[in-house]
């Protein structure tokens, strides 16, 4: 076969009547390379994962039919009926989505739902096809496949489920692999495995792989090509050599300037009287449901925690290391199983009724997905206000309060009188933000407040929360997976690992000399790091080696 292994000829993806352009894809032309991996980068709406869906026949069905060709080994898919672009997509197209324990089928054991691929496609029988499934389970390198063949997707971890995605997705040998952010939820340890594990199976299948991406870090460790997207349109492709250090697109340029780096924020002695004490916090869950089997796990073990007024405190660590359950017992989400939280010198554990709610108003928490935060039938402005009027706030005073907020976070106050679903992500976490400020908090928690948001919007809200915490006072515990983040924002940072916090420290100290062996692989496992320190010329993907 001679050209490119996938050539896309001026894509045009149209979008509704209504929307706030006329498409979601337009004029858009590239082609992909037999082994190479090209990452297409760019902002919430920019089309990358709509370029994926039309590829692959997936757009929704109240969107017109695309046009433009898009060429798979020499034959137009866009021009097949859907049998037959489904078999070619089925055998020789495969693509990996965002988020695996959507994809996955929950009462479906995943070795059952990877066998689908070969009963669907192959004529292979019920033994072979077990063992195809457990052959593919070891090659994406899975603990125990002979075991884990027969486990539900729930009694796996983020990045076990990821894995049995690729697995699915490699099942038949596929010529090209669409990625479309498989790593945005990951910490960044299961990152860099996955990371690593795609260019391993580039290298063994040669297939080529699109990488749909807003984290130039991961750019930086496997692309080999770069195309920018903007609303629709490609405004830059190069090599990643060219797009990382040499960007000719004004808009390139801003996303890069957006991407944090690990440079550690000048320290505060600013800071005033304690607003968190936490002491010898416990918290152990036991498995005795139905799929629990009496396991117990000790999610947080003894751990201790003081937040000064006006201080931001970052909690890092992997998935399951503790963190969010930490802060949930601070907030009493859910109840310790021993310890102390004091809050503004006040007794935050014991408290019932009332008193509990009372208290509950000095301390706030913004969710990771502002998606599924807010009520979709209740608009904004009562959203905010609520807080204060629950709280004895009148409505009026309450009401001024959210207009005032709407202004603090960049949102005109007309805003108000919209329900959420008429927001993008990032203006839904600005209200979230708002509304957590809207009662006045002497302590705000920020769970992993900016993980999924685009490296534009993740600047804007870090500056935001930066902004309102100087404006305010409040002090902040910031729950994140990415040491990137911490770095910008926080003044101290605690690592945790398996329940306790093993190391804890101001950010340069943390970076330029980490103790702990956990800390030193969290260090090294940030994607992009090398890019962001080495020469213009000298990138290397760190997962290479």
């Amino acid at each position: 076969m001679t050209g490119p292994l996938l050539a896309i000829e001026d894509l045009n993806v149209r979008l509704p009547r209504g929307s706030d352009r006329s498409h979601a894809v337009e004029g858009l032309s590239l082609t992909l390379e037999k082994g190479e991996i090209l990452c297409i980068v760019g902002e919430s709406g920019s089309g990358k994962s709509m370029t994926a869906l039309a590829a692959m026949g997936l757009l929704p069905r109240n969107l017109p039919k695309p046009t433009g060709r898009v060429v798979f080994e020499g034959t137009d898919l866009l021009g097949l009926d859907e049998r037959r672009r489904s078999d070619i997509t089925g055998r020789r197209i495969a693509m990996i989505f965002q988020e695996p324990t959507a994809a996955l089928n929950p009462v479906y054991r995943v070795g059952e739902q990877v066998a689908e691929t070969f009963r669907l496609h192959t004529d292979l029988s019920a033994a072979e096809i077990r063992d195809r499934v457990v052959d593919l389970f070891r090659e994406v390198r899975l603990p125990n496949p002979e075991q884990i063949v027969h486990s539900y997707p729930h009694q796996l971890s983020g990045g076990q489920c990821q894995r049995v995605m690729i697995a699915t997705a490699l099942a038949l040998d596929p010529a090209v692999l669409i990625a479309d952010e498989p790593t945005t939820a990951l910490d960044v340890t299961t990152q860099a495995q996955i990371l690593r594990l795609m260019l391993e199976l580039r290298q063994r299948h040669g297939a080529g792989i699109v990488f749909i991406t807003h984290d130039f870090g991961v750019v930086a460790e496997i692309a080999d090509r770069v195309a920018v997207m903007q609303q629709g349109r490609l405004v830059e492709i190069g090599t990643r050599e060219e797009v990382l250090h040499a960007p000719k697109a004004d808009y390139t340029r801003r996303l890069l300037a957006a991407v944090p780096t690990l440079d550690p924020r000048i320290s505060r002695t600013d800071l005033g009287k304690p607003v968190l004490l936490a002491r010898k916090i416990v918290k152990t869950f036991s498995g005795n449901g139905l799929f629990g089997r009496g396991r117990s796990v000790k999610a947080v073990d003894a751990v201790d925690v003081t937040i000064r007024q006006g201080e931001t405190i970052g909690l890092v660590g992997e998935s399951g290391s503790g963190k969010s359950t930490l802060a949930q017992c601070v907030i009493r989400l859910v109840e310790p199983d021993n310890g102390e939280v004091i809050i503004s010198g006040g007794a935050f554990t014991g408290l019932r009724g009332s008193a509990l709610r009372d208290a509950r108003r000095r301390v706030q928490i913004v969710f990771q997905d502002p998606y599924t935060a807010l009520d979709p039938r209740q608009k904004i402005g009562a959203a905010i206000a609520e807080g204060p009027r629950v709280h004895g706030v009148s409505a009026g005073e309450a009401m001024q309060r959210a207009f005032d907020l709407l202004d603090a976070v960049g949102l005109d106050r007309a805003s108000a009188d919209r329900f959420p679903h008429e927001f993008s992500g990032g203006q839904r976490q600005r209200i979230c933000i708002a509304r957590a400020l809207a009662v006045e908090p002497d302590l705000l928690i920020a769970d992993e407040s900016v993980s999924a948001l685009d490296v534009s919007i993740q600047a804007q809200i870090l500056d935001l929360l930066a902004d309102m915490q100087r404006r305010l006072g409040f002090g902040m515990l910031f729950i994140t997976h990415d040491l990137r983040v911490a770095s910008r924002i926080c003044d101290r940072i605690a690592v945790m690992r398996a329940g306790r916090i093993v190391e804890e420290g101001e950010p340069a100290t943390l970076f330029d000399n980490p103790q702990d062996p956990y800390t030193r692989e969290l260090l090294a496992a940030v994607p992009g790091r090398d890019w962001q320190t080495a020469p213009p010329g000298q990138t290397k993907a760190r997962a290479e080696s």
